[in-house]
Formats: C-alpha cells, structure tokens, sequence
C-alpha cells in the first residue's frame, strides 16, 4: 500500500466515523435490544498470508460454539432477521473502519480471507495478498450476486465448502489480481462509489 492510499483510508476512516457516529450507535443499540450480546463478531482473518488479524461485525447470526468456513445454506437458519437487514444493507461492516485506522485493510482490496483458504491455496493468495485486502473490491462488486446464488443452494458444510473452493475462490483471485495490476486512487474512488450507490458502473461508457 502506497502512503497516499494509506493517508486517505486513515481520513476516510476518521471522516466517516465522526459522520455515521449516530448511525453505529443506533445499530449497536438496536443490536442489543433485538439480539442481546455479544454485539460485536469477531473472525480472524488474514492480512498477510502470514499475517493474521481479527475483523470485527457487528454480529448478524445467532452463536454457536463451534463456526468455521464460509457462509451458505447450511447458515441460513442462524441469520436473525435484524441480522438479514444488516447484511442486506453491509451495516454490519460499520466496525471495520477501526480496522482500517489499525492498518489491517484499507477501502478498497481483495476481501481478507479466512486462514483455511490461504492455507489450502497457498500460492493464489501468495498473489492476491500482495494488495492489502480492503471492505470492498472489484470481486466483491462483480461477483458478490453469483456468490451469494451459487451458496444458497448448499445445504451442508461440505457442500459449502466444495462449491467455494471449486468455483468461488479462482474467480474471485482472478478478479482481485486484475484490478491491483491496473489501480488508482480515481479507480478505488469509483469502486468505492460503486459500492454505496448501485447505479454506478465501473466500466467507462463506449463514446
């Protein structure tokens, strides 16, 4: 990560979360009215291929001892409905601007995977890692639908899990790698502009 990338995540952040104090009250508030504590989901991720960290959610599934892998059918159930609109509406992923003032991702980037996924392709996310994962990126833009579709139709674990790594996972890298080769703080503006207000494109229009 470049020193201008950096110096603008840390203003963003800090903009941000003076701006939407309120609203990160509110969701802490109704988080623990509707679903009590803990408030916050915590999952360690990785940063670095050898470089773990903890990112923080507000919490939108119910608690079980024992959690790993993605998020698919075989989840469903655990989802609360105040859970659901949270991740509908990705406020469940207000906490992660204190990880962007730590320094663990920035804005834009390739979403941090979990250590499972690095440990099982070691030398994809030795490339996609080589760019600080981010809240959001061209993979999370382009392909987040498809993931989502393709992941609600599992039904056990290991479902889940032979679907992700057989057809989310390469895919997902390609993108990432792609857009690294090719960023620019105007691009990582317009992504990030892509993410809040659906209607923007990141392709340019033919003239």
């Amino acid at each position: 990560m470049t020193p201008l990338r950096r110096t603008l995540d840390i203003l963003y952040a800090l903009g941000l979360g003076i701006i939407l104090s309120p609203l990160i009250l509110y969701v802490a508030g109704l988080v623990l009215i509707k679903q009590g504590r803990p408030l916050f989901y915590c999952s360690e991720r990785m940063s670095r291929p050898d470089k773990p960290f903890q990112l923080i959610k507000f919490r939108s599934m119910t608690v079980v001892e024992t959690d790993s892998g993605v998020s698919g059918g075989d989840k469903a159930a655990r989802i609360t409905p105040t859970g659901a609109m949270l991740r509908r509406t990705r406020l469940d992923e207000l906490p992660q601007l204190w990880n962007i003032l730590r320094g663990d991702i920035g804005f834009v980037g390739p979403r941090p995977p979990l250590r499972h996924y690095v440990e099982m392709f070691p030398e994809l996310y030795a490339e996609v890692l080589k760019d600080r994962p981010g809240i959001t990126g061209l993979a999370t833009i382009a392909f987040h639908k498809t993931e989502e579709r393709l992941l609600a139709r599992t039904r056990t674990p290991e479902e889940t899990e032979e679907i992700y790594c057989r057809r989310c996972v390469p895919r997902k890298a390609r993108l990432d790698i792609l857009y690294a080769r090719r960023r620019n703080v105007c691009s990582d503006f317009r992504l990030m502009c892509a993410t809040v207000f659906k209607s923007v494109t990141m392709h340019d229009r033919k003239r």
